[in-house]
């Protein structure tokens, strides 16, 4: 079960065999039925996941009802409240299972283990979270100056595989559109094709 993890690791920062045998312990297997919540709003989170396979996503709901999702994790990919397990404070959010999922689980301890026994772990990190900066900013600076159409044609080339797997309402909720939008841009895409 560890084998996507590990790869995904290695293809950053070279792992020994006992290097591996260390990072394998400090993670727990964890299925999750799909529309199971991982996390919910008010709870702190006390894990960061890596999924193996299937589909989990980050959402909030605002105060007039609306749903929002904040991150997408199909396999090889991350999540977590990362403010939520730093500080232990109540999260904002949610993380539901939009697929039967099989995942990896860090606690807050063990990854203080995981980084103290594997130094390597601590680049590995560092540039997870470099790529989550670009990735923040660029989404921020789309949300703020791109048309409808830009934003769904980026959320397209962030998640190619997804389009697929996620109701479109849902991926409304990512991009700050109404389904209805939506539809009609995917429309006026299909026809310039």
């Amino acid at each position: 079960m560890y084998e996507v993890l590990l790869d995904n690791i290695n293809r950053k920062v070279p792992l020994s065999a006992e290097e591996q045998e260390v990072i394998k312990t400090c993670f727990v297997p964890k299925k999750i039925r799909k529309k199971q919540y991982v996390l919910q709003a008010g709870e702190v989170c006390k894990y960061i996941l890596f999924v193996e396979k299937g589909l989990l996503r980050t959402h909030y709901t605002d105060d007039n009802g609306g749903e929002h999702t904040v991150q997408f994790a199909p396999e090889n990919w991350w999540i977590s409240d990362m403010y939520s397990f730093l500080t232990n404070e109540p999260s904002l959010y949610n993380i539901t299972a939009l697929e039967d999922t099989e995942a990896l689980m860090l606690s807050n301890a063990t990854f203080e283990e995981m980084v103290s026994k594997v130094p390597k772990m601590e680049r590995y990190l560092r540039i997870l979270m470099q790529n989550n900066l670009v990735a923040l900013q660029r989404r921020i600076t789309g949300v703020l100056s791109d048309s409808t159409e830009e934003k769904y044609t980026r959320f397209t080339k962030a998640y190619p595989d997804i389009v697929n797997r996620v109701p479109q309402h849902i991926i409304a909720t990512y991009i700050g559109l109404t389904p209805e939008t939506l539809s009609r841009i995917r429309k006026q895409l299909l026809h310039k094709k």
